[in-house]
């Protein structure tokens, strides 16, 4: 079974799995969106729950062999929504695969580099190294590995991906319509990123669902290139052939903006992805982590190149009327 399947990261997961003909159903809430995956070629069992609710998850589990936990709240309308998904609704979830019995074999969790907290290239963070996130988002995603940790009565893989990109990706897409717009936002040099492609992710997060050696075990998963915010917007544009007049971006200046995003959300109920709790985020020295013990261990390795993967992102954005 998997949650979080008509989300970005989700839906790419699913269509691997259905790819390589692996019987699959998820879990959806009654109000989710169902655009990236009603589009499948192949029959879809849904199943009705939310992680809110113990009983729906009970009744969901019946007859799964394996899980792979992707739902998730990256943005909130305020604090208490972060742990209310990320961390109690993995409870409620390892609770109800421990109260089902025997029959499922692996749950693969779905957390986040921030988690771990933010580090430099050259200091990385590595999975051994205690975590410090310094958001509430970080802090949620860690007390949801806590809980499987913790509580998980089967065996169990936590996976901590870098920032993500890739088709259906509305995280970065931005910075694609700002160069469309002759636009070159340059945000502050100095942090360097791990990324990661979404297809590249999918196919990691599959390659651990029945890999003996993975239980048990937390790994972060990255391409080997690292980054930054201006060299991907750089790359954008040069994958788009636009000309652009620079924008610069320094941190300082972010922090009225995410103020400004905070009081709307808490004005109009909707959630922003700019905010307080993002901006210490965005300050932070970088979000490097070595994803090499994966690679060791499994012989799991993300090969997409930021070139190639921007290219395939521009071309999904483009059919799609995105941009």
């Amino acid at each position: 079974m998997l949650t979080g399947a008509s989300g970005f990261v989700g839906s790419h997961i699913l269509d691997l799995l259905q790819e390589q003909g692996i019987p699959t159903a998820v879990l959806l809430r009654p109000s989710s969106n169902r655009g990236f995956i009603e589009k499948g070629s192949r029959p879809l069992e849904v199943r009705t729950g939310m992680l809110s609710d113990p009983q729906s998850l009970r009744v969901a589990l019946a007859g799964v062999t394996q899980i792979v936990h992707c739902a998730g709240c990256t943005r909130a309308r305020n604090v208490s929504e972060f742990y209310a998904i990320n961390h109690l609704g993995t409870r409620n979830l390892v609770e109800a695969i421990n109260a089902s019995g025997s029959g499922i074999q692996r749950l693969v969790h779905i957390s986040s580099l921030a988690a771990a907290g933010p580090a430099t290239p050259a200091l990385p963070v590595r999975e051994k190294d205690s975590p410090h996130p310094v958001s509430h988002y970080g802090k949620s995603k860690l007390a949801g590995e806590l809980e499987v940790r913790g509580n998980c009565r089967i065996p169990y893989t936590i996976i901590r991906p870098t920032a993500v990109y890739g088709p259906r990706d509305r995280g970065f897409l931005p910075m694609f319509q700002a160069v469309k717009r002759h636009v070159l936002p340059l945000p502050s040099g100095r942090q360097s990123l791990s990324i990661v492609f979404a297809r590249d992710l999918a196919e990691t997060i599959v390659g651990c669902l029945f890999h003996p050696t993975a239980a048990g075990k937390t790994y972060f998963v990255a391409s080997r290139e690292i980054v930054s915010g201006r060299l991907m917007a750089r790359q954008i544009a040069l994958q788009m052939r636009r000309w652009t007049v620079p924008l610069p971006l320094p941190t300082a200046l972010l922090w009225p903006l995410c103020l400004a995003q905070e009081i709307g959300s808490r004005l109009t109920g909707r959630a922003s992805l700019l905010n307080l709790q993002k901006f210490a985020e965005l300050r932070a020295p970088g979000w490097v982590c070595d994803a090499s013990l994966i690679q060791q261990e499994l012989g799991l390795e993300c090969r997409t190149a930021l070139a190639d993967g921007v290219a395939q992102t521009l071309e999904w954005y483009l059919q799609q009327n995105w941009l």
